[in-house]
């Protein structure tokens, strides 16, 4: 009696120069993965991004028209992102600054 079992897996084959596949090693193992376990997740990451892109963004016309309200009130002020943005940025402080 023969049995027929579904495949799960497929191979994937490419060819890579020297200088990436040495990167791309390097940076599965200070994840601690396998090569082949990094370059699955950084390619199902990139093809995710890429359908959430370009997917419509479907609502009904009553969730519509609140969200054109909400986008047409006028601005506030996050206080959170006022001081943020009044603080110097890391290389416009003087090493006197620092200390």
């Amino acid at each position: 009696m023969s049995s027929t079992t579904e495949r799960k897996d497929y191979p994937v084959s490419m060819r890579l120069p020297e200088a990436d596949l040495a990167l791309i090693d390097r940076a599965a193992r200070l994840r601690g993965r396998s090569r082949t376990d990094f370059v699955r997740e950084a390619a199902m990451q990139a093809a995710e991004e890429v359908v959430l892109q370009t997917l419509p963004i479907r609502m009904s016309p009553e969730g519509f028209q609140a969200f054109v309200e909400v986008l047409s009130e006028p601005a506030r002020p996050v206080p959170e992102m006022v001081e943020l943005l009044k603080r110097p940025a890391p290389w416009e402080t003087s090493e006197s600054d620092k200390r």
